[in-house]
């Protein structure tokens, strides 16, 4: 039984692998979904790009940096 098994996997990973390089034809992502999307833009050289400036940095995160501390107060319960 795990003979036949084994068995099946392998001509299914062999037909997978044969099916990624082409011989059923192209891959539905071998193209772009939308090719017209370019076309129907508006104005795209109206968006420009700009670094961040450090006040609008300033909410993020630091990646590798030590975990901002909560502000918690404590008190004792009053008995």
């Amino acid at each position: 039984m795990l003979r036949w098994s084994i068995a099946i996997l392998i001509v299914v990973n062999v037909l997978a692998f044969v099916a990624l390089r082409g011989a059923f034809g192209p891959i539905p992502t071998a193209s772009g979904r939308e090719p017209n999307r370019l076309h129907r833009q508006i104005h795209p050289n109206w968006l420009k790009v700009r670094p961040v400036s450090a006040a609008d940095a300033a909410d993020q995160a630091v990646v590798g940096g030590p975990a901002p501390q909560a502000p918690i107060y404590t008190s004792e319960l009053p008995q």
